[in-house]
């Protein structure tokens, strides 16, 4: 209960008990890293045994950002008088210094597994690698990866409303993905306890810029009819899997043989930092020419100027939305994909509140 005196707490608008991809990894060198996640600032660092460590950026003796320290051997060196932590962040050392009695920095879960660093912001004991979000993709042969990094200055969920409603591709995106066809053909809308699911199928249509460039690189006849689908699954805390591509028209669209279709996974993992600000890990995987890494790099430059379209349109949204907090926005079908995704995030968090309680 709240009293005049004892303000209610803010409402959390992200689950805790969740994997979050924090970097990918090569991101993490010799030097300490410093991202806030989840309105948590943290440092990463790679110890010189070469596991991934991640503590609170507050250095226990005068609060000075750990990450402007340095790695030493199994520790993080503050950069300010020299307290060496662990990589369980109990202070290890200091120069002229009896240590044993300071209190420890506080240090978070994390897994790097599949090109990036997962952290775990939440309660330590609930955390376990078997809840991390499957990524079959990113360890077979397979298949190629190419991706980026964007910091955007929009709520978190704002950009799972963007992917998860594609139907603004033919605005945002009419010079490269964007085509009339998206608008005329009508979206599905699926949720089941793991995931939500949109999708949709355009048949017998023109392939648009960027599929064209890709129906090049898989050997296919760039000009040909083609059917095009788009299937968008979001998955707790914040991640988008969208199954996306083209196949010569009436060779089977989604089902259609690997050697009549380019096919591939946009990938996109959005990890909140504020309110109003995340950090987005973008990328592609994809099944064809698997080996060419000069396409790999063009279909990369292509997405990248993509999203950084997307990233405009979602930082002077939320400017608005900011501006305007109590302006009531539509709800219209296309948009039922964001809904319940969203529905899903609160639920996680009712759950995290009630045991909590």
């Amino acid at each position: 209960m709240t009293t005049a005196t004892q303000a209610a707490a803010p409402r959390a608008t992200w689950p805790l008990d969740a994997w979050y991809v924090a970097a990918s990894a090569d991101e993490i060198g010799d030097k300490p890293l410093a991202r806030q996640i989840t309105g948590q600032r943290m440092v990463f660092f790679r110890a010189a045994s070469g596991g991934v460590v991640a503590l609170d950026d507050f250095c226990p003796h005068r609060g000075a950002p750990l990450s402007l320290g340095f790695v030493r051997g199994e520790t993080l060196v503050c950069g300010y008088h020299g307290l060496a932590v662990d990589c369980r962040g109990r202070p290890d050392n200091m120069p002229g210094q009896q240590v044993g009695k300071f209190p420890s920095a506080r240090a978070f879960p994390v897994i790097e597994r599949y090109g990036f660093v997962w952290v775990w912001p939440g309660d330590p004991e609930q955390a376990s690698a078997d809840k991390l979000h499957p990524l079959p993709w990113a360890e077979s042969p397979d298949w190629a990866y190419g991706g980026g990094l964007f910091h955007i200055g929009c709520d978190y969920r704002l950009m799972i409303d963007n992917l998860m409603d594609l139907t603004h591709e033919t605005y945002v995106h009419a010079s490269s993905i964007g085509q009339k066809e998206i608008d005329e053909a009508p979206v599905k809308t699926e949720a089941t306890p793991d995931e939500v699911v949109t999708s949709r199928h355009m048949e017998n249509i023109t392939a648009p810029p960027f599929w064209q460039m890709a129906l090049r690189g898989a050997g296919l006849p760039e000009d040909a009819p083609v059917d095009r689908w788009q299937v968008c699954r979001f998955s707790l805390p914040s991640h988008v899997m969208i199954e996306v591509g083209v196949a010569l028209a009436g060779q089977g669209g989604y089902h259609a043989d690997p050697s009549k279709k380019a096919s591939s996974i946009v990938v996109d993992f959005i990890t909140p930092e504020t309110e109003t600000s995340h950090w987005y890990f973008w990328g592609m995987a994809r099944q064809f020419a698997v080996d060419d890494a000069a396409l790999t790099d063009t279909i990369r430059e292509g997405q990248g100027k993509i999203f950084s379209e997307d990233l405009e349109m979602l930082e002077r949204q939320q400017d608005n939305l900011s501006r305007y907090p109590d302006r009531r926005l539509l709800k219209l079908n296309i948009d039922a994909g964001g809904v319940r995704s969203r529905l899903m995030i609160d639920r996680a968090i009712a759950r995290e509140a009630a045991a909590t309680a």
